[in-house]
């Protein structure tokens, strides 16, 4: 009596309705557990259509869009196979693309507040080695030979020192070379690309005006004279402020980058089974 009772109410019946067409609809449009929907939003649209105006110059006509388009569902159908079929596992390359957009998001959440002032000035008396302006050399040299040591160093520093006093033209004197006799007004950092370190910070302290020498670079020995030379300043912070700002941010990049991967790797329990035998 109740079970005839209760099939004759309504609400039963429409709860059966909604069950019956809840139903239908689910094996109409079943879930879509296999992956197998692409939605092309809004801003995967804009994002196309950025890409193209960067390489291009100009926004994507029609054609153009509906060919992004479907070139990115391409992507996305092939992407989505391979990852079925695991083959993104073990990939080196594929690693290193996620690595890489991990490492922007981190970079990303890092750069939303601009440096101040105080942060530059800070930067720049931390890190006075990167932003020194370099000495300003003026200099000729005679290439005296590619040894540079040895008793004929000697003899030929004494025969160019005796030649030049009679005056000779230091163009004619010493061995060939394809390296400049002279340079003007040039940085020491050129000088030192030049001729080497070890080159330029000789004639950083060399006597102006007066030839002096052995002087050893990278090719081997000189007789040099410095005629002017604006010594290495550390410049203010407005005269850098660009090239401050840039390696500030650079560093704050790599700091993020760092802390990022520290956090993650901390969730982590890291077991080596087996480690490479050494080899002999």
């Amino acid at each position: 009596m109740r079970i005839r009772t209760l099939l004759g109410e309504p609400m039963l019946h429409f709860l059966l309705i909604g069950i019956a067409l809840f139903a239908a609809y689910q094996w109409k449009t079943p879930v879509d557990s296999s992956g197998r929907r692409i939605v092309i939003t809004r801003g995967v649209v804009d994002d196309l259509v950025t890409q193209h105006v960067a390489a291009k110059g100009r926004e994507p006509s029609s054609t153009e869009l509906n060919h992004l388009i479907e070139s990115y569902v391409r992507d996305e159908i092939l992407y989505r196979e391979g990852v079925k079929l695991g083959l993104e596992r073990d990939d080196i390359v594929v690693k290193r693309r996620v690595r890489q957009k991990i490492e922007m998001i981190a970079e990303e959440d890092a750069s939303t507040r601009a440096p101040s002032d105080v942060d530059l000035f800070a930067y720049l008396t931390a890190n006075p080695a990167r932003f020194v302006q370099p000495a300003i050399l003026t200099f000729e040299q005679v290439f005296l030979g590619e040894s540079t040591s040895g008793p004929h160093v000697v003899h030929a520093v004494s025969v160019t020192r005796e030649a030049l006093r009679n005056g000779t033209d230091p163009d004619a004197l010493g061995k060939p070379t394809l390296l400049p006799l002279r340079m003007i007004q040039t940085p020491a950092d050129l000088v030192a690309r030049d001729f080497g370190d070890s080159f330029a910070s000789a004639l950083e302290k060399a006597p102006v005006g007066e030839w002096a020498g052995p002087i050893d670079s990278s090719f081997g020995v000189h007789y040099v004279r410095v005629s002017d030379r604006t010594p290495a300043v550390a410049p203010q912070l407005a005269a850098v402020r660009d090239h401050v700002v840039r390696e500030w941010e650079n560093e704050r990049r790599q700091r993020a980058r760092t802390d990022a991967y520290a956090k993650m790797r901390g969730a982590y329990e890291i077991s080596i089974e087996a480690k490479p035998t050494e080899r002999p």
